[in-house]
């Protein structure tokens, strides 16, 4: 769904990614910074219970990860290693935006919730793992009800404004229904996969 959007804002982070590659800034570089500011603004804002600013942090570094793709194929140092560096970094800020939620319900006693984002967690990374091992069995696994980019806007928007309105409901909401597609989308791929590998068996 998101995808229908990237090109926009690609377009509209182009003079900010120009000045970058003006300035010496590498596209590996991006990549870190933001990593470093999704996960600081998760990990130091959503625990204390200031949600809406965590994820006006988080929104402002989630655009490096437009910018680094738009530097490497500008400046024609796209590498496997630098799309390597994205994805696993990539993880690490997923994982952050979810632990810092587990870590908001915890502090305020809310066990059931902190244990449904930590679902959230753990199911996003293998939603992940499931394509990435079934592209490196030549299958293919990008099927699914809850894709990275819809999971991320989707809890993140629901976070914001259940802040801003005071209505934690809605964050409650959220993060069950991703829980639900997470693993809604894992069975799919799963299946897909079987389907490929029973269809070829020299796969």
């Amino acid at each position: 769904m998101m995808h229908r959007f990237r090109q926009f804002w690609t377009n509209l982070l182009a003079p900010v990614a120009e000045l970058l590659l003006r300035l010496g800034v590498t596209p590996d570089a991006v990549t870190l910074v933001g990593t470093l500011g999704v996960s600081a603004g998760a990990l130091v804002f959503f625990p204390q219970g200031e949600l809406w600013i965590g994820v006006l942090v988080i929104t402002a570094f989630a655009f490096s990860d437009l910018i680094d793709g738009y530097m490497a194929r500008s400046s024609g140092n796209s590498s496997r290693w630098g799309a390597f560096l994205d994805s696993t970094l990539d993880r690490i800020g997923d994982a952050a935006i979810f632990g810092g939620l587990v870590l908001y319900f915890a502090i305020r006693d809310d066990m059931l919730m902190a244990c449904v984002a930590l679902y959230c967690l753990v199911m996003g990374s293998v939603t992940s793992y499931a394509r990435a091992r079934a592209e490196s069995l030549g299958m293919r696994a990008e099927v699914g009800i809850a894709a990275r980019a819809d999971r991320l806007v989707a809890v993140l928007v629901l976070t914001f404004f259940s802040d801003v309105l005071g209505l934690p409901i809605l964050l409650d909401v959220v993060l069950w229904a991703l829980a639900a597609a997470s693993t809604v989308t894992v069975v799919q791929r799963m299946a897909v996969v079987r389907r490929q590998a029973m269809a070829d068996p020299a796969l």
